[in-house]
């Protein structure tokens, strides 16, 4: 098509985001805001504890402390573009900047998704194999499964924004979302996009399904395992240990599930943003307060950190 433009420095997209009166612009600023601080907060504290206090340096809390970094780069990439369109009403972002914002959206969903997974393997190997907890949960193991879950994300995620940057954009620059994710930049291309998305439908069922199915299975294990312990005592000490763990699975799935199986649909597009919202922007801020409110270790670092 000859007036068809490919994308280059010069495009820019339009984030349509929230369609709302002024007053209520302002409430959802100042609600974002909140949110956002107490994400950052929340979870560069998880990451200072996790680093500084010796109590802390196990495979648990090293992956927490990697779940705390995920959340803080999700956030970051795309809350303060939110706030300035929020509080400014100009929804302009530039070719450049919104790719930003997918490859780090992609790379952090991957991150979340393998690294539940290892919390859920870690917790299996402690509750259902404690014998062995120290020799398979060695160091070196854990910081081979991390880096392995970086790179793959990184990779991953730099695979589909290249592959997205060089469609055409010729119909519509408008982004139905409050932030440039894969699906809604992808529905504005005038390109053929079937086989990206045959790709992105085939790594959904290869990476979140296989993880998600994984960690059911891990509790399924860590559940019989418990039922089995004679003390009601140790029944609870062996269910708390993964309390935390297991509603943070929860309300990463939840929402992501439902988000992406439910059929597509116009009339539903604030719907998936309010859901998008939810684990992007919500499930951040919730993490670290889940970990903290329910766990005595991280209660009792904190104690010992401000006495320092």
């Amino acid at each position: 098509m000859n007036d068809c433009r490919n994308t280059s420095h010069e495009d820019e997209f339009y984030i349509i985001a929230f369609s709302m009166s002024y007053a209520k612009q302002l409430g959802l600023f100042l609600g974002l805001l909140i949110i956002y601080m107490v994400a950052l907060l929340g979870n560069i504290t998880i990451v200072t504890l996790v680093c500084l206090v010796t109590k802390l340096h196990t495979p648990m809390y090293f992956f927490l402390c990697n779940l705390a970094i995920v959340d803080i780069t999700s956030t970051s990439a795309c809350i303060p573009k939110l706030l300035s369109i929020t509080i400014t009403q100009d929804h302009r972002i530039s070719f450049y900047p919104c790719m930003t914002q997918m490859f780090f959206f992609i790379l952090c969903a991957d991150g979340e998704i393998f690294i539940l997974t290892s919390m859920a393997y870690d917790r299996y190997v402690a509750i259902c194999k404690p014998l062995l907890y120290h020799t398979m949960m060695r160091k070196n193991v854990c910081i081979e499964m991390a880096s392995s879950i970086w790179i793959f994300g990184a990779v991953n995620s730099l695979s589909y924004t290249i592959l997205t940057a060089i469609l055409h954009y010729c119909y519509s620059h408008d982004v139905h979302n409050f932030f440039c994710d894969l699906n809604s930049v992808l529905a504005l291309s005038s390109s053929d996009i079937t086989s990206r998305k045959i790709s992105l439908f085939s790594e959904a069922i290869l990476i979140a399904f296989i993880q998600f199915t994984l960690t059911i299975i891990s509790y399924v294990f860590i559940f019989s395992a418990i039922l089995k312990i004679r003390s009601s005592a140790g029944r609870m000490k062996s269910f708390s240990s993964c309390t935390s763990h297991l509603i943070t699975v929860i309300l990463f799935y939840g929402p992501s599930i439902f988000l992406y199986m439910k059929p597509e649909s116009e009339d539903t597009k604030d719907q998936d943003m309010l859901l998008s919202m939810l684990y992007l922007v919500v499930v951040p801020m919730l993490n670290p307060l889940v970990y903290s409110l329910r766990n005595k270790e991280v209660r009792e670092a904190i104690v010992t950190l401000l006495q320092k």
